[in-house]
């Protein structure tokens, strides 16, 4: 009879831990990286007018169930500074033992200064010392302590881009801190198999510029395990516009019809970046994996240089347009794309509502989906999930034909021209 009660007290111990949460096995940055399965994207998650007001644990996880519905399974941070980074490795980390299938990575950012960053005189070939070493320590602190969640620690954010006047450095600074997280990487004090790389404009990896060919820049190359490329098309309709234009033969075509030609030539133009930044490594004797860090596309800009007034380049067609094409594009190519960027964030531009750094999103503020997504609202994706309390539900009240009329052309080299 004891040996029977044994018996049936192992079976029902077997049973219930069968019965409990245990999640999924974890990968590390070469399976994730590139897998068309682990879709990527940038998350700040901030929803006030200032940083000041950081997500709410329930914020962070609302917004990782939205993200997960889509298959975006990796997500960049951008500093380690702020509770936002700690916040969301722990937000990620409860759902995880909530739910068995919940799955989430993160490409920790660690912000890289200059000294006497955001004042009138900042020294590029210098570093802000104290700021710099505390990111790096954090960024360690926080991969040790989540070795399941932190794949990949980034130092500095277009921190090498010499149009980032306020605070960048020298690739040498960048190097300095790659090269201290390998050595703790092969002393065992940090995971072996974490990535280490650094995320910077097209530019400042080789691509376009001359003046960026450096010894420094070539050394960082070795040094770290991938390459994070930016290329925002976006941007250029502006100051680099000459892909953007119309041209003669398209202007017999319907605003849709340039819009959705010069959504194509965008995606080629951000092609020919990353190409240009890519040819130049292996003109080095280089071979590193290249995955693109941040492009986007948004869907705002108010009377700036890229609205109504200016090169006509936002609004929520084009902006899915590009977010498509992006996709198609890197997961062809065997890459990863952080797409910039999951949620609207107004903190970018307080005091310019319409900014377009605050309409990058694939949602707004409320949660609704902008054009891009509708598919995974009529699919059923998002039932039963909130933001902010609110369901999540298309803009435009999901009239697409209300959408579309509001889609401006690009402007055209004949209407350049007649203006000059």
């Amino acid at each position: 009879m004891k040996s029977r009660i044994l018996f049936l007290i192992g079976v029902l111990v077997l049973s219930l831990s069968g019965c409990s949460p245990q999640p999924s096995a974890s990968k590390s940055a070469k399976e994730i990286l590139g897998n068309p399965e682990y879709l990527a994207i940038s998350y700040g998650g901030y929803r006030g007018n200032s940083r000041d007001i950081q997500p709410t644990m329930e914020q962070l996880k609302e917004d990782m169930k939205i993200l997960f519905a889509m298959n975006i399974k990796v997500l960049r941070t951008y500093n380690t500074k702020l509770a936002q980074a700690s916040n969301l490795l722990e937000a990620i980390s409860q759902l995880k033992k909530e739910d068995p299938d919940f799955e989430m990575y993160v490409m920790l950012g660690a912000w890289i200064d200059c000294e006497n960053a955001w004042t009138s005189n900042p020294n590029h070939e210098a570093e802000d010392v104290v700021s710099n070493t505390a990111e790096i320590e954090r960024a360690v602190t926080m991969a040790n302590q989540y070795p399941d969640i932190v794949e990949v620690i980034a130092v500095g954010n277009e921190a090498m881009v010499h149009w980032a006047g306020a605070y960048y450095v020298s690739p040498k600074i960048i190097l300095k801190w790659v090269d201290h997280l390998q050595g703790l990487k092969k002393s065992g004090e940090l995971a072996a198999d974490v990535w280490i790389t650094s995320s910077d404009n097209f530019a400042s990896w080789g691509g376009d510029d001359a003046s960026y060919h450096t010894v420094d820049l070539t050394e960082l190359i070795k040094a770290v395990d991938y390459i994070s490329l930016h290329t925002y098309p976006f941007h250029d309709t502006h100051y680099n516009s000459d892909f953007w234009k119309v041209s003669v033969e398209e202007d017999g075509l319907s605003d849709i019809e340039k819009a959705d030609a010069a959504m194509l030539r965008a995606k080629n133009h951000a092609i020919s970046q990353y190409q240009s930044a890519a040819d130049y490594i292996k003109s080095l004797g280089v071979a590193k994996p290249i995955h693109i860090g941040e492009t986007g596309w948004p869907t705002e800009a108010g009377l700036t240089f890229y609205g109504s007034t200016g090169s006509k380049a936002t609004d929520e067609y084009k902006a899915a347009l590009y977010y498509k094409h992006m996709r198609d594009w890197t997961k062809a190519a065997g890459m990863s794309c952080f797409y910039f960027e999951a949620f609207d964030e107004n903190w970018k531009d307080a005091q310019n509502p319409l900014g377009s750094e605050n309409h990058f999103g694939l949602f707004n503020i409320n949660g609704e989906a902008k054009f891009a997504v509708w598919d995974f609202v009529d699919n059923g994706s998002f039932d039963g999930l909130t933001r902010n309390g609110n369901p999540i539900t298309k803009t435009y009240n999901g009239d697409k034909n209300v959408l579309i009329n509001e889609v401006l052309a690009p402007p055209s080299t004949i209407d350049l021209e007649n203006q000059n």
